[in-house]
């Protein structure tokens, strides 16, 4: 290759560096944006957590409810041995 392409490449990437560095700084982040959007999200979690808690709270108690419905159906539906039965034990 030549001294004129070196030089020819040379200066076009040079052109397209310095066209990528403009003044304007439109592709920089905005800060505040992005703390703003940092506190959303923090508080969409926070309240889908909150929300998951929630809803186990409730399908705890539910369930509690429930244990407590058959425990008492159990009880109602045992039977006591009679005295004769307690005492004969030899059976065993």
């Amino acid at each position: 290759m030549t001294k004129l392409t070196f030089a020819i490449a040379g200066a076009a990437a040079l052109t397209l560096a310095v066209a990528g560095c403009n003044s304007s700084n439109d592709d920089a982040l905005n800060t505040a944006a992005v703390n703003s959007a940092t506190e959303d999200l923090n508080a969409m979690a926070g309240d889908a957590a909150a929300d998951a808690a929630n809803a186990e709270a409730v399908a705890l108690g539910t369930q509690e409810q429930q244990l407590e419905q058959e425990n008492a159906a159990a009880a109602d539906a045992a039977t006591n041995p009679t005295d004769a039965d307690e005492q004969n034990v030899a059976g065993m």
